[in-house]
């Protein structure tokens, strides 16, 4: 059977680097993402093929893979010029935590590695009981503004939204969860987080420096309870940004403890 599972796979994106990384399967990575994070050593031992939105398709077609791996529609045209070059391609579109787990099943079906998949998944879904166990405890929840970008202001997409919900957070913004393009979240009025007042203020600028100082100097923001006690806090990109494991076994338990501190502190 081994003879018919991938062996030259290419990854368009982090969150299936991390994936193959964590079921033991990082030989079979032939080509990866200039936006790889995660993990560390994968730009030390895999070739550079790729942003987001471009590929250097003649280099995946001279690494010969039998599959290569995108994600969301963002990455169609890159899918169907390497269709069209006779490569197998899987482009996942998930958005939601349940999307999150189904990746990481069916990627451990595809190398076969399905119980290390489904150990994973187990990890995963262990970390969010346990936070929501304490969470079912607590009197109060604090209002969150997630921010993924500045300028226009973007909030958070929908994995997110159900992480800060999952960590103990209410989203001012949840309406917006399950826009999956990035440009129908932008939030038009800075006024509308002020009118919202959250307590806490997570920022993940998508890859760029996070500045607080920044944030702080917009038009009636010191007013923000987030503002004046000073509850404003960066999550790397990397680790909650990518619809992926890290997403929910890091990133999940750093925003539970940000809430679980302003809990305490009430």
């Amino acid at each position: 059977m081994k003879k018919y599972y991938p062996a030259r796979i290419v990854c368009l994106t982090e969150e299936t680097t991390e994936t193959l990384y964590l079921l033991g399967q990082q030989d079979k990575i032939v080509g990866i993402s200039g936006f790889t994070v995660r993990p560390s050593i994968a730009k030390k031992e895999k070739p550079i093929i790729s942003t987001f939105t471009d590929a250097q398709i003649d280099k995946i077609c001279d690494l010969d893979p039998d599959l290569v791996i995108g994600f969301s529609d963002i990455q169609a045209n890159i899918a169907k010029e390497l269709v069209g070059k006779g490569i197998p391609v899987w482009i996942n579109n998930h958005r939601s935590i349940d999307g999150i787990k189904k990746m990481i099943f069916q990627l451990g079906l595809l190398v076969g590695k399905k119980n290390k998949s489904i150990q994973l998944i187990k990890e995963i879904n262990n970390t969010i009981y346990s936070i929501t166990e304490k969470v079912q405890k607590w009197k109060k929840f604090p209002k969150v503004y997630f921010e993924e970008w500045d300028d226009p202001m973007i909030s958070g997409i929908q994995w997110v939204s159900q992480i800060i919900e999952i960590a103990g957070g209410i989203d001012i913004f949840p309406e917006l969860r399950n826009e999956s393009l990035a440009k129908n979240r932008i939030i038009f009025s800075s006024d509308l987080v002020v009118k919202k007042n959250p307590d806490i203020i997570l920022a993940s600028w998508c890859g760029k420096k996070f500045k607080k100082s920044k944030m702080k100097c917009r038009a009636g923001w010191m007013n923000i309870a987030g503002i004046i006690n000073d509850d404003i806090y960066e999550v790397k990109s990397e680790i909650i940004l990518q619809p992926g494991p890290a997403s929910l076994l890091e990133g999940l338990p750093i925003i539970h403890n940000i809430f679980n501190d302003w809990y305490e502190d009430l």
